[in-house]
């Protein structure tokens, strides 16, 4: 969720880029910098902190030139500290990244045996580095970026500068949104909108896989196959920047799409890396190791991030979970040991239910824990101790990426929890953390699958019933696609655990009814592939979302919907996407309202 802006402009661009960068500040940042050309030669300004001290040292030091670059960062690899900090450069090029470069290791050892001298522990300096290799072997600067670009995996969004070129920029996109901006001889690149506003009000947003190359006449944009595209230009309403779906149709939409990057960010906070190792940037008012349960309460999908952590907490710390929903907690008065935790999960940090079980639980003497996406809410003033989401604003009712960064923070907690009570163990930490590092790109993937689903979902709407199912991770998960399908379809759905299917459910199924079923390939799938014959004998028409291996199965299906393959232990991560993208595409189908379904409200605040 750092911030990325790009000027080819017709007068100095040093004050421009940083006033840009200013409106990018919500996106939570620790260092910034800028850097331009003057007469053909680079230069940057870089600064720890905030932006009046890369503002400061522009006083001191001023940049001039007419094209250039910035950059806001929220650190991921490495330390949030001027040498850390964006543009990272060669003698060649300048580079600004939002996301993470998964496989910067393996192309950071390649490089280095080649000669290249690495100042920085980012991953971003990988960019630099490889772009700058492959125009040292005689590539110009556009083919050098086309043929880095299949190199890197993750999500993200980079923009290049380059010495000796004063009349183009190119920018790129793979799971990280950009935006293009056109003025009179000046073009503009920005994450978004907002850090275009000051200069434009008409926008090209680039799609998934798209790069541009960005001149003072305009842009030229091609695809993932390096084929030259067009893209419609918007005119958006100044004032309408601040809350903008962007070229989306609805904020739920935005939003969906938004989750690679906001995750990205999430793990930056949560993550070393470079180490492989959670690292909480809070101290904990309590100790994981002393503690003989965990309490978790909350309401809606905030409740089934918490289901799914139970799995993970049980599994990867051993520590034993009991889960209620906010109404009932606060109600039924448990009792709880003192010197115990209680984990309270809300999008808004304002929830009624969830408050008053935070407050009864503080009555207990117990410690207490807030997973929360407003880091100033009640919630979060009246907790022991708070670990941010980093979803940025969720205008939409139905929580999607607000979902993703919970289940997010709740994994890195559970990462935490288990290393604090010696279950695990640093090489099996780090094998989970490699596998969060790449969630972000793995969503980014799935979303690709959005027009199949789209097709799909002309099916689901037809019905009347529908029944979702999964086992382990995605029992929880099942019940949130069941959620999310009802709340702005209005269709009816029942998620069951898929083990459950004999004990009642077994008796709604016919051949009016879809079963989805939430099958990523676990040690349990072979168990979930029983309950998907015991469907498909009784004439139940199967929507299978899971991986290769699943499709290869041979199993009867209406359709499947063929995600990536994923470490088990982050599937829910990544499947929360198509279940997401199921009921928002059957919804807008029906014709409903999905950003504001009928009486429902995004923050509950009254019982």
């Amino acid at each position: 969720m750092c911030g990325i802006v790009g000027i080819v402009g017709r007068e100095s661009v040093a004050d421009a880029l940083v006033e840009a960068l200013r409106r990018l500040e919500y996106r939570g940042y620790d260092s910034a910098g800028i850097a331009t050309l003057d007469h053909g030669r680079l230069d940057r300004r870089r600064a720890e902190g905030k932006l009046s001290n890369l503002q400061r040292k522009l006083a001191e030091a001023p940049l001039p030139g007419d094209i250039g670059i910035g950059h806001t960062r929220w650190a991921t690899h490495g330390r949030p500290n001027e040498t850390n900090a964006h543009p990272h450069a060669t003698e060649r090029l300048a580079v600004v990244h939002n996301g993470i470069i998964e496989n910067f290791r393996e192309l950071k050892a390649e490089l280095v045996a080649a000669g290249a001298r690495f100042e920085s522990e980012t991953d971003t300096e990988v960019v630099a580095q490889l772009v700058s290799h492959l125009m040292g072997q005689g590539l110009g600067p556009v083919a050098a970026v086309e043929a880095a670009l299949p190199r890197l995996h993750g999500a993200f969004a980079l923009a290049f500068l380059f010495a000796g070129e004063e009349d183009f920029l190119i920018g790129a996109r793979h799971g990280a949104p950009l935006a293009i901006g056109y003025g009179q001889g000046e073009t503009y690149l920005g994450s978004d909108a907002l850090a275009l506003a000051p200069f434009t009000d008409e926008i090209t947003y680039l799609e998934e896989g798209d790069w541009a190359i960005l001149t003072r006449d305009g842009a030229e944009i091609r695809d993932i196959t390096g084929a030259a595209v067009r893209r419609p230009r918007q005119r958006i309403a100044t004032q309408a920047y601040r809350v903008d779906k962007g070229n989306h149709r609805h904020f739920m939409a935005k939003e969906i799409h938004e989750q690679p990057e906001v995750v990205g960010r999430t793990l930056a906070h949560y993550i070393d890396m470079a180490r492989g190792q959670v690292v909480l940037q809070e101290a904990l008012p309590f100790d994981f190791a002393r503690l003989s349960r965990l309490s978790i309460t909350a309401c809606g999908t905030a409740y089934y991030a918490g289901l799914v952590a139970k799995y993970w907490f049980e599994t990867l710390a051993r520590l034993p979970v009991e889960i209620d929903v906010a109404s009932e907690t606060r109600y039924r008065e448990p009792p709880l040991e003192r010197d115990g935790l209680t984990l309270v999960i809300s999008q808004s940090g304002e929830t009624a239910d969830t408050l008053a079980s935070l407050r009864y639980a503080k009555s207990q003497g117990q410690h207490t824990l807030a997973v929360v996406n407003v880091p100033t809410s009640t919630i979060a003033r009246e907790s022991s101790a708070v670990m941010p989401t980093f979803a940025g604003p969720e205008i939409g009712v139905a929580s999607t990426k607000a979902f993703s960064c919970q289940l997010t923070v709740l994994l890195c907690l559970a990462l935490a929890a288990g290393r604090a009570r010696g279950v695990l163990d640093a090489e099996h930490e780090r094998a989970i953390v490699d596998a969060l590092i790449t969630a972000p790109g793995l969503m980014a993937e799935a979303i690709k699958m959005e027009a199949e689903v789209e097709g799909l979902s002309r099916e689901i709407a037809k019905a009347r019933d529908v029944l979702y199912l999964g086992r382990g991770t995605s029992y929880p998960m099942a019940l949130e696609g069941a959620l999310k399908l009802k709340e702005i379809s209005y269709i009816h759905a029942e998620g069951y655990a898929a083990g459950e299917l004999k004990h009642g459910p077994i008796a709604l199924i016919d051949e009016s009814v879809p079963v989805i079923v939430i099958a990523p390939h676990d040690a349990i799938f072979e168990k979930t592939v029983s309950n998907m014959q015991e469907v498909a004998a009784r004439g139940g028409r199967i929507i299978l979302v899971g991986d290769a291996r699943g499709a290869a199965a041979g199993l009867d299906t209406l359709a499947t919907l063929t995600m990536p393959d994923v470490d088990p232990v982050i599937a829910p991560i990544v499947y929360a996407v198509p279940i997401q993208l199921i009921a928002y595409h059957t919804a807008v189908f029906m014709g409903k309202d999905v950003d504001q379904p009928r009486n429902l409200a995004k923050s509950v605040t009254v019982e």
